[in-house]
């Protein structure tokens, strides 16, 4: 399992590599409210762009393991990238090779494989967050093209992406059986990248609105059948939550190790902080909570990779993960004091930046209900089995 030395290998690999080359720019991305695009040429070379691609069409071709190590590795020194990298590949390369035809495979995943390209995902709307079935984005046939119109939110990659799969309704019924999903490019007539989000956290990442004036998309770039939208985004939002939760992972490791370096090297009475029971007490719930979370994130990579019911796994790793994240933030704006609240320290970013886990790919609430639901449905099947 995740123990094995390849993996901590890997690890150490992507470590250096984040260590070396993003978070020397972390800062500045954050201060500049932009992604920094000049490291998109070192992502795509080290594979990070196309983590999950398989190298038919040029990917790196990693298990869900790897991924979620990576991410989390990324994550631990700029949040800002650790979203991109998420995103980029949970969110835009699965459902175009989920749910794709050869022909949209070759166009569209080949170029993120060969040449670094980045799909966004766009899902939500002023309207519809959590309540994703409240998609407001329409679609309709006329001849050859699909005529889509409506706005969306909050939608990473955007502007530095070169392709979106959107969601729109194709019906009218009022149930998620009417969403269907397009691929868009940039250059399609009607559609255009909107404003950037002014975000709390994360502000080194590209987050943009959507606009669909009559776009015209061709009829061949539905993706998938009609009216299956719905069900691809949740099977897509399934597997983004290992990532979200290795992002978080990520996070809370880098609030940890600045706070643990701290407390090791602060004299406080002639001796280092950490000699304080208090402060080794909280730095010791800290690493606990870390390492129980990794389980959780490492377990639903596993059975992901292993094709076996990863949900409701996936979703108590992204819950506690993100949970736990935000816990070690604080913990460690706590230990650290007025070093740490600054504007511009790595600990208050973390703080920022952490926020997001709780709410992107389903919000804390909406993990407790997958959770809770698929529990439900096993107890039923459970007492079915038994003739109860």
């Amino acid at each position: 399992m995740w123990w094995d030395r390849q993996y901590e290998s890997f690890r150490a690999e992507i470590r250096e590599f984040a260590e070396s080359e993003i978070a020397p720019i972390a800062d500045k991305m954050v201060g500049n409210s932009a992604f920094d695009k000049s490291l998109l040429p070192l992502l795509h070379k080290r594979g990070l762009l196309s983590m999950i691609l398989p190298k038919k069409y040029g990917g790196v071709e990693w298990d869900t393991l790897q991924y979620a190590i990576a991410v989390e590795e990324v994550s631990r020194v700029c949040g800002s990238t650790g979203i991109t990298l998420a995103a980029c590949n949970s969110l835009g390369i699965y459902p175009l090779y989920a749910f794709g035809t050869e022909e949209q495979k070759e166009k569209y995943l080949r170029p993120v494989g060969e040449r670094g390209a980045l799909i966004a995902f766009g899902l939500t709307e002023p309207g519809a967050g959590s309540d994703a079935g409240g998609t407001k984005t329409t679609a309709v046939l006329k001849g050859d093209k699909w005529i889509l119109n409506g706005s969306k939110c909050f939608i990473t990659n955007p502007s530095i992406g070169d392709f979106v799969v959107a969601t729109a309704r194709t019906d009218n019924n009022g149930d998620s059986h009417d969403i269907s999903s397009f691929i868009v490019e940039k250059s399609f007539p009607g559609f255009s990248v909107g404003k950037k989000e002014n975000k709390l956290g994360l502000r080194g990442s590209d987050t943009a609105m959507l606009h669909f004036e009559d776009a015209e998309i061709p009829k061949e770039n539905l993706l998938g059948e009609i009216g299956e939208g719905f069900k691809q985004f949740m099977m897509t939002l399934d597997g983004g939550r290992i990532s979200i939760g290795a992002m978080g992972l990520g996070l809370g490791q880098g609030a940890f190790d600045i706070c643990a370096e701290y407390a090791d090297t602060h004299p406080v009475g002639g001796k280092p902080l950490a000699y304080s029971q208090s402060i080794a007490f909280k730095l010791a719930d800290m690493a606990l909570r870390l390492e129980a979370a990794r389980h959780l994130v490492y377990t639903a990579a596993v059975l992901k990779d292993r094709n076996q019911p990863f949900g409701k796994q996936s979703a108590m790793a992204k819950l506690d993960a993100s949970e736990v994240g935000r816990f070690c933030a604080h913990e460690a704006i706590g230990i650290m004091g007025f070093d740490a609240v600054d504007e511009d320290s790595k600990i208050a970013r973390i703080w920022r930046d952490v926020k997001l886990c709780e709410i992107g790919e389903g919000t804390s609430e909406i993990q407790r209900l997958v959770i809770s639901r698929t529990m439900a449905k096993e107890r039923q099947k459970r007492r079915t089995a038994a003739g109860l």
